[in-house]
């Protein structure tokens, strides 16, 4: 479960100047509800997931995590609770580090805590874990993660953003840098991480009409604030032309042609 409550993210622009990136935001996901967020560049999407993990401070307002008040948290305290998926498939992961090192640091975040010699019972559980990627890696644990491909290495950060089982897992844009055969893949075994372990996600994505496909439910925001959220029926009969609609009805005529949504 994931409950924000009337944050307020701002960055110094220098010289006594801010620039306020989430305005008095508030938004709340029950626990094992998937959820997308689209909007423009710049509305604030990719903030509210780093403000969820810790990654940047707020200036008011107060986040929970399964009920419990994170916000005095820093993001390594809130790791425990958190997954986290970024759009570089080459952030995820420690180049230098062999496939099953990576996974054995991804694990020691979770109550399982495996000791980063890798014992024989964990290689073998990894390597059963890893198969499941469909992507051979099973036969590459010992090889540094440098010499994967970008499918692999997402397809990897994913696998250890579960790893742990987190109550929450947050994607950004996490498809959006691979070629459509490897954006496919990462894309089935994100719906299958999230059923498997019954996890609460957030989903930012700039593809509306997998925002539709892929969540119960699409939030939409625009500089900093939430102007539509739809679920249940009014989500299940809405339509791409439909979101575009939205959008321009919920800021008026002057973002008709605004390219960043339709990209």
């Amino acid at each position: 479960m994931i409950s924000v409550h009337d944050i307020l993210v701002s960055f110094s622009l220098g010289g006594g100047a801010e620039h306020t990136v989430l305005r008095n935001l508030t938004l709340e996901v029950k626990r094992g509800q998937t959820v997308s967020i689209i909007g423009s560049n710049g509305a604030g999407k990719s903030t509210l997931l780093n403000a969820i993990a810790g990654t940047v401070p707020l200036q008011a307002g107060k986040i929970l995590l399964d009920g419990q008040d994170v916000t005095p948290l820093p993001e390594w305290e809130r790791a425990i609770h958190v997954g986290r998926v970024r759009q570089d498939p080459l952030a995820g992961t420690a180049g230098d580090m062999t496939v099953l090192d990576n996974l054995a640091l991804a694990a020691r975040k979770g109550p399982r805590r495996f000791r980063i010699a890798t014992p024989p019972k964990f290689a073998r559980e990894m390597a059963e874990r890893v198969a499941e990627l469909g992507m051979g890696l099973e036969n590459r644990l010992h090889e540094n993660v440098s010499r994967l491909s970008g499918g692999q290495r997402q397809a990897l950060t994913l696998l250890m953003a579960v790893l742990s089982r987190p109550s929450v897992l947050l994607l950004d844009e996490h498809t959006a840098a691979l070629d459509p055969a490897n954006a496919e893949i990462v894309g089935e075994l994100t719906r299958r991480f999230i059923e498997e372990f019954q996890l609460t996600a957030l989903i930012v994505t700039h593809d509306m009409k997998r925002a539709l496909d892929q969540a119960s439910r699409v939030v939409m925001m625009h500089e900093g604030s939430i102007i539509a959220d739809l679920s249940g029926p009014e989500k299940d009969r809405m339509d791409v032309p439909g979101l575009v609609r939205l959008f321009k009805q919920a800021r008026g005529a002057e973002y008709a042609e605004d390219r960043d949504l339709l990209t």
